[in-house]
């Protein structure tokens, strides 16, 4: 059976701004209402997760914090506007700890002062926020290129992050979601890095979005992962699927929705091999339809309602949990 979607990438501002041409300016602008009204429309599909991408971005902060300025966005802490609709809509939410450097740099796992600031904050942001049930864990953004393994470097950085949160929040879950799936060599070596590395889950992206790797590829590499996680059966593997395409120019222009019919069939192609599927991402891609809190190209209406015909037919299970949480069906 194909999997539904259980959780989905968020942010308040899209790091690279030519790709969120079509969602940045209107989350820009978004009150704590509308960032309750975007973590409802997650839950009324179904959905379990969500990922916060980042806590900052080019220099300022989405938080109430003294490491950077306050980010130009009119919800004064957005962090808290989510975390509190969490609560509210019984969500868990991995809080993404960086950019505390210029998020494209190669050297921002190694910057110094990245590094400082990235320890200091994870203290920060569970004093601040740990009270919340919807703080489920955290995510680490500096995604890793697995260029047939892991770099060291990487799984230093890993290592380091997590032993800082877990002084925190010793049973708080720790994801991670690389990219380089297709090149990936899932053999004993790289048993022995999925051993080493203090994770949870490991959500691989699929690369479609970016060109990387074609739909009818996507089973193989994910089957080959399935046999190496299991035999490391307490670091769980997800998919990262990429539900988008780009206007132009890959990285260098708009995010738009993939149409449905190539998104169910990334969806079908990982079903078998990961516990769970995400997506990258709900905002921009999908939105309700009609809504204040709309945000996306005029396309994202019909992801969403695409998806939410399929998921009636296929997975009417994924709806009741509105009935529980008394969020009137879609």
């Amino acid at each position: 059976m194909i999997k539904p979607i259980m959780g989905s990438w968020f942010e308040f501002q899209h790091h690279n701004k030519p790709e969120g041409k079509y969602w940045n300016p209107t989350c820009a602008q978004f009150t704590s209402e509308d960032w309750d009204a975007k973590v409802k429309e997650c839950a009324e599909l179904g959905m379990e997760y969500l990922v916060l991408m980042h806590v900052a971005l080019d220099f300022k902060a989405y938080y109430k914090t003294d490491i950077f300025p306050h980010a130009d966005v009119a919800c004064y802490d957005p962090l808290e506007a989510v975390l509190t609709a969490g609560d509210k809509y019984d969500m868990k939410i991995f809080i993404g700890n960086d950019f505390f450097g210029q998020w494209d740099s190669p050297n921002i796992i190694h910057d110094p002062d990245a590094r400082r600031l990235r320890l200091r904050a994870i203290g920060e942001l569970y004093t601040k926020y740990g009270h919340h049930k919807s703080f489920y864990g955290w995510y680490w953004s500096n995604e890793a290129f697995i260029n047939k393994y892991y770099s060291e470097d990487f799984i230093d950085y890993v290592n380091e992050c997590s032993k800082e949160a877990r002084r925190f929040m010793p049973y708080g879950k720790i994801l991670i979601a690389p990219y380089g799936t297709r090149v990936v060599v899932p053999d004993d070596k790289y048993v022995k890095q999925l051993e080493s590395m203090d994770v949870d889950i490991i959500a691989y992206q699929d690369e479609i979005g970016v060109q990387k790797t074609k739909v009818e590829e996507s089973a193989a590499f994910y089957e080959g992962l399935r046999k190496a996680h299991d035999k490391v059966p307490h670091v769980k593997m997800w998919a990262d699927v990429e539900i988008f395409e780009f206007e132009g120019q890959v990285y260098r222009s708009a995010l738009l929705p993939a149409k449905f019919e190539r998104v169910i069939k990334q969806f079908e192609a990982v079903s078998p091999y990961v516990d769970k599927i995400l997506i990258y991402q709900y905002q921009g891609m999908m939105s309700k339809p009609n809504q204040k809190a709309y945000a996306g190209h005029e396309d994202a209406a019909k992801l969403y309602t695409d998806y939410l015909e399929w998921l009636k037919a296929n997975h009417p299970d994924m709806l009741q949990k509105l009935y529980f949480l008394n969020i009137k069906p879609c």
